[in-house]
């Protein structure tokens, strides 16, 4: 009878009713959870959660039912806000016509007699914001000091899908991460995400953060179950920073400085008020905290624009947007990668942190208390002595090295150098009879480099002649200079014969042959046995304490990436000819996007730059500590390892070319690869068959990895530049976005 009643358990859950996606993805995030936490517990692969999620695919038994049990008792724990019903990602957000009054709402930033319509002022036609609203739905002030309209900017398009509203399904931060303070007719406002704008009764800086933790309901949920909660970022535009005495620009000295001085009133009215600065004192990414006490965090992060806070080599235009708009550009990339924590390269630091913490709680004690114990998977507080790490994988002036003579210059056998390509060459004959000069890209090629990739999580240890182990991270001494890339393998047991002069060599930034023994990160040396060399290491540091310690990372700014160009009208799924024509001034579909999708992709170059950052001043001497090689992330053989898968992957796809089209690139500078060709297009030379690229080569798509068109230029105007500067291997790849040559290429 059990077997029966098992079986009829087994038909129950094989049918078990199941919420909508974007349902399931809410209540995930609603408690902490990651998606390879969800895939490890259910036992399944993490794009299998993740496809659950989109909705692409249904599970199936036996792990629909434990599935199906999870979001039933995550639902119990969260359920949904009736006020703000969770809709399918596939419903539009914008709303076209002006919401019903009874679905306008009103918040207090003061007593109950005191409640205010959430407005920028008294004008009878301005209307309230509906919790659903969108980002792109918000009103968009015409200037910064003027009323605030309801209007539309005609073709405005949507930010994103759910999670950038004002509204949050956790009350402590249901009025969204951030708040733009301003000052308009004289009433200090803050413009939030979603449209929402609050009135702020601070008079004072200290009065302003106490009411930003007190009252405003700003913030986000943490990334990961043991991790925190992130801290409410107010933004400061010129009005608000003159409102509480803080001056409007910096002068040559506080730029230099990095901040205020110490002595400057605001700086004291926070003393007084018991708060407190980081090192980092008050410059444009000010962190105004009390010490926590017990779980209970007080802490606000400030941005101030006009002191370069947002740099417009990653934000553009930003900082000069109206507040309702840099609201929506900051809500959007907060929403998507995480409430920016500083510099983009600092934020990108900060997400690896966030969805791997250091530490988390242990299971109770004999007296039933938890304590802090290190989290498996991540980069521990005592993972790695900095002082600890191996001499090749440091770079010049680490203290590790203050024992060798001054001005010495370590070469490839003494120093791992895997950084991005910086190559070119001569155009050949046959190339400069062809008309065009055609650039591709790689998509987030930083990002694919670290996806899915092996790192070391603890101490490197030291082995004398080891066995080369393709799966094993760490630093490896060998000769690759015996490796020819005029024969070389691309496939199981196929060899291919290529014009090697033609190609730059895998091992080398430059593209030059190896001379002899020199340091390498494991993608690197695996490659040569993939090309079907021979390796012999002669020495090694190794970490067997290892894992994939990227690819939440990976995974998280991937989706905000592909899911704001989708929102510019890039979807991954279009073919060769839409995507190119898609691709074609999608910038100009939405500027405010296109700020998110550079900032996004400046998170990840600048957060693996983080994980070697060099001395930053401070009156540091070759040999002494620097400040960052406290951190757990100060991992540059980290760096290396992406570095060196990138360019490893960049090299296979110019191969596989190469071996198939008899074609080979002119100059590649990092991601950017330059053929010769005879129409302008990357079509006239990638070699699709039915809309189906070459297997292993170059495909034009969205994704990270795949290939957009960077820029054509005539074949006579690269023969000209050259000829111009006299620099017959100038690296046109530097160039051929526009056209434009404002330096020589002289490796700056």
């Amino acid at each position: 009878m059990s077997e029966l009643f098992d079986a009829v358990d087994a038909l129950l859950a094989s049918r078990s009713v199941l919420p909508p996606p974007a349902e399931r993805r809410r209540l995930r995030r609603a408690h902490g959870l990651t998606i390879d936490e969800v895939a490890t517990a259910l036992k399944v692969r993490r794009a299998t959660v993740s496809g659950w999620e989109a909705g692409k695919a249904e599970p199936r038994p036996p792990e629909r039912d434990a599935y199906a049990r999870l979001l039933d008792k995550l639902a119990e724990l969260y359920p949904t806000d009736a006020a703000a019903p969770v809709r399918d990602a596939a419903v539009s957000a914008t709303f076209t016509a002006a919401p019903d009054p009874a679905e306008a709402r009103t918040l207090s930033t003061g007593s109950a007699s005191e409640a205010a319509p959430i407005t920028a002022n008294e004008n009878p036609q301005t209307t309230s914001v509906p919790i659903a609203a969108s980002p792109a739905a918000a009103p968009r002030p015409a200037h910064t000091t003027g009323p605030l309209s309801t209007s539309r900017r005609p073709g405005a398009k949507k930010a994103a899908p759910a999670g950038t509203s004002a509204g949050s399904t956790d009350l402590r931060f249901e009025n969204g991460p951030l708040a733009v303070v301003d000052v308009v007719d004289g009433k200090t406002l803050a413009y939030c995400t979603g449209g929402l704008v609050l009135d702020v009764p601070a008079k004072s800086l200290p009065a302003l953060v106490d009411w930003t933790l007190r009252e405003a309901r700003l913030g986000a949920p943490r990334l990961a179950g043991p991790g925190k909660d992130a801290d409410p970022l107010i933004v400061l535009t010129e009005a608000a920073l003159e409102r509480y005495g803080l001056p409007v620009t910096l002068t040559e000295e506080e730029k230099h400085a990095g901040r205020i001085p110490e002595n400057h009133k605001v700086i004291k009215q926070l003393a007084r008020a018991e708060w407190k600065l980081t090192k980092r004192g008050f410059g444009p990414w000010a962190r105004i905290y009390r010490p926590a006490t017990g779980s209970e965090r007080a802490c606000v992060q400030l941005c101030i624009p006009s002191w370069n806070a947002l740099d417009s080599r990653h934000w553009g235009e930003a900082g000069q947007l109206p507040p309702a708009e840099l609201a929506r550009v900051l809500g959007v990339y907060a929403s998507r990668v995480m409430t920016p924590r500083g510099s983009t390269a600092v934020t990108g630091l900060e997400l690896m942190t966030a969805l791997h913490p250091p530490t988390r709680a242990s299971e109770p004690d004999a007296d039933g208390k938890r304590h802090s114990e290190h989290n498996p998977g991540s980069l521990g507080k005592d993972a790695i002595d900095p002082m600890h790490f191996p001499p090749c994988e440091v770079p010049d002036g680490h203290p590790v090295l203050k024992d060798l003579p001054r001005f010495h210059v370590r070469g490839p056998a003494e120093k791992l150098f895997e950084e991005a390509y910086d190559w070119a060459r001569p155009m050949t004959d046959a190339e400069c009879t062809q008309r065009h000069l055609v650039g591709i890209d790689v998509n987030m090629a930083f990002a694919a480099g670290a996806n899915g990739l092996n790192v070391g999580l603890g101490e490197a240890t030291r082995v004398k002649a080891p066995a080369f182990d393709p799966k094993l991270p760490g630093s490896w001494l060998v000769d690759l200079s015996h490796v020819d890339l005029s024969r070389v393998k691309v496939a199981k047991d196929k060899w291919a014969e290529l014009d090697g002069s033609l190609l730059p060599s895998p091992f080398t930034p430059k593209g030059e042959r190896p001379a002899g023994p020199g340091w390498y990160a494991t993608p690197t040396v695996a490659y040569a046995q993939e090309l079907g060399y021979d390796v012999a290491p002669i020495e090694a540091w190794v970490r067997y304490d290892n894992g994939r310690y990227l690819d939440g990372w990976y995974n998280r700014l991937r989706d905000a990436y592909l899911a704001t160009m989708a929102d510019l009208g890039v979807d991954a799924d279009l073919s060769p000819e839409d995507f190119l024509a898609a691709m074609d001034g999608y910038k100009s579909r939405d500027p405010e996007l296109a700020i998110v999708v550079s900032a996004i992709k400046a998170t990840v170059k600048g957060g693996l730059g983080k994980l070697r950052e060099r001395p930053r001043g401070e009156g540091w001497r070759p040999g002494e500590p620097w400040r960052a090689l406290s951190r757990p992330t100060w991992r540059p053989d980290i760096r290396a390892a992406v570095i060196s898968r990138t360019r490893i992957n960049l090299h296979r796809k110019i191969v596989k070319h190469a071996a198939f089209t008899g074609q080979y690139p002119i100059a590649i500078l990092s991601d950017c690869v330059v053929y010769a060709a005879n129409g302008p297009s990357p079509l006239d030379f990638l070699p699709y068959r039915d809309s189906k690229p070459l297997p292993g080569g170059f495909k034009l798509g969205i994704n990270p990895g795949l290939v957009k068109h960077e820029g054509t230029q005539d074949v006579l105007w690269g023969e000209e530049v050259r000829e111009r500067f006299n620099a017959p291997e100038l690296n046109l790849a530097r160039y051929i976005k526009d056209g434009t040559v404002t330096d020589l290429d002289n490796g700056e």
